[in-house]
């Protein structure tokens, strides 16, 4: 298959063109994807750009073009990270019970996690928790009893010395209260 050149012509500046593109973004794998889609718009020029002096030209010109506009989207990226990392974020301080509620949730699977917040915090139906997560009311209904049983269990652990802790004995008085 005649290419009209650009094979051998893809074979000698590639090369040359992945050095340039390395030094103006600083990382090889982003300087051959971009020297890559360069050369893809290329080929389907090829029939123009073979007729240009410097077809080379016109490669560097659309690959500058895509590394620059990559560039700016990572700029851009970085700065929104280094925004949200750095915003102040208002320090609310918690009771130790509701704190020690908050940690023992974070070590719950997700699946138990969600079927607690979603019934509990936030009041919602068991019927509805099940049709939000795409499962059976009986799927909801066992999980929101073993995602009691392992918060009770977590807050018991998280008790303090002198054997008070009072979110442990909430958690329980609502597990007595939740059984049928």
């Amino acid at each position: 298959m005649d290419d009209g050149g650009f094979s051998s012509f893809f074979r000698e500046a590639y090369p040359r063109m992945v050095g340039q593109l390395r030094l103006l973004t600083g990382d090889l794998a982003s300087a051959e994807d971009i020297a890559q889609e360069a050369f893809v718009r290329a080929a389907s020029r090829w029939h123009q750009l073979a007729h240009y002096d410097q077809p080379e030209a016109w490669v560097r010109k659309t690959a500058f073009r895509l590394a620059i506009d990559l560039l700016r989207r990572a700029a851009r990226h970085q700065a929104l990270l280094a925004r949200l990392g750095t915003r102040q974020q208002e320090t609310v301080e918690l009771p130790p019970e509701q704190h020690a509620v908050i940690t023992a949730l974070q070590a719950l699977p997700l699946p138990l996690r969600e079927v607690l917040v979603l019934h509990h915090c936030i009041d919602l139906p068991v019927e509805t928790v099940a049709a939000q997560l795409g499962v059976n009311v009986g799927t909801v209904k066992s999980r929101l009893y073993r995602g009691r049983e392992r918060l009770v269990a977590l807050l018991r652990e998280e008790a303090p010395p002198d054997g008070s802790n009072p979110a442990a004995a909430q958690a329980a008085e609502e597990e007595r209260h939740a059984q049928p």
